[in-house]
This record gives C-alpha cells, structure tokens and sequence, in this order.
C-alpha cells in the first residue's frame, strides 16, 4: 500500500509540474509570464497579457493537470481492490486524493522550473472535482460568488479553501479532510503576498492588466 501511494503521489507531482501557462505564452509570442504581471505561471497572470482565450486554455489545463490523475489513479486502484479484496485498502476517496496532492505540489514546486511555480488553485480545483465531488462543486460555487462580488480573485480563492476542509469533513470523512486541509493551507500560504495586498486594500482587481505584455 506504501509503495502505491508513494507511485500515485510521484505520478501525479511529475504531471502537476507541466508549466503550461509558461509553455502557452511563449508559444504565442509573450515570451516568459514570469517576467510580467505578478510573474506567477497561473492563469490570473496570464490574463494579465490581456488575452482571455489564452488564459482560459491555462485555467483549464492546470485543473485538468489534477482531474486527470485523479481520474487516471482513481481507475487503477479501483482494478487494484477488484483483484486484491482481502488487502486492506484506504477509502477510495482517500487514496484518490492523494495524487491530486501531489499535482498541486508539483504546480507550486515545479522540478523543471526550479521549484518555483503558482498558487495552485485550478489545480486544488481539478483535484476536488474528480477526488471529493461535493467539496469540489461547493468551492468552485464559493470562488464563484465572492469573485462576483468582490471582483478579486485571491480572495475567491481564499475563501475557497478555507470551505473545502470542512465540506469534505461533512461528506467524505476525517481523512480525506485531513488531506484537503494540507492542500488549503499550501495553497493559502502560496497566497500570502496577496494577503498583506488585500490588508492594505492593494490587490488588483480580476481583469486589471499589469505590467501587461505583448507578443513579440
């Protein structure tokens, strides 16, 4: 069971590590979207170039990053109890959960970049999703109605992850929680810059360009 956490956490670091919003923008002529904006790999910077589409594609496909090892994980332990049922196997959920960790960590702590990555929302996202449904949906919906009417996106974010915890205490069991609670504190602590901005009523608004960039 050791060694098939440790394979699916592996897996899903290795994936998380993808740098698409870096890959994205230099394929369209931005150059690096680390020299922009907050220089952030996420898609918030990358809608900072100004352009939308581009920062949709990386939205997605850094969520995509964690439903798909989820999804994929998910799948082979499924197989695995079928053929194995006198082992003793952690809750689906549980071990579900647990590559998704490992693409998070993988998006703030990228081995081909250095170790220096994003925040990884859309990735904690993704995860939560595929991983614990109900908490998945609850803090899209969360982010949703505090961007709306706060119109900042750290915020939403926040506010995300400070819900999911608790959903997932409520629905999925305390392990599962447990898990979601590293991932809530990695991502707020990824987040901590934005949160003495947002003390001091300095955190740019979603939309607002910065340092925008321009293809070359």
């Amino acid at each position: 069971m050791i060694s098939t956490i440790a394979i699916y956490f592996a897996v899903g670091y290795l994936v998380g590590s993808v740098p698409f919003g870096l890959l994205l923008t230099r394929m369209a002529g931005y150059g690096d979207i680390r020299k922009i904006g907050s220089g952030n790999i996420g898609a918030t910077n990358v809608l900072r170039t100004g352009n939308r589409y581009l920062a949709l594609l990386t939205l997605l496909l850094d969520g995509g990053k964690g439903a798909a090892v989820v999804f994929i994980c998910m799948g082979l332990y499924s197989i695995h109890k079928f053929y194995f049922p006198a082992e003793n196997f952690l809750s689906i959920n549980t071990m579900a959960i647990i590559p998704g960790l490992g693409a998070i960590l993988g998006h703030c702590f990228p081995v081909w970049l250095k170790f220096k990555g994003g925040k990884g929302v859309a990735t904690t996202f993704g995860t939560l999703l595929v991983a614990v449904p109900f908490t998945g949906i609850a803090a899209c919906l969360t982010w949703a109605f505090s961007a709306f009417f706060f119109r900042i996106s750290s915020l939403a974010a926040l506010s995300a992850m400070i819900v999911a915890p608790a959903i997932t205490l409520i629905i999925y069991g305390p392990m599962p929680a447990l898990i979601n609670a590293g991932i809530s504190a990695l991502v707020i602590i990824r987040h901590k810059d934005n949160i003495i901005r947002l003390r001091k009523g300095e955190e740019p608004r979603i939309g607002k360009k910065k340092d925008a960039a321009r293809p070359i």
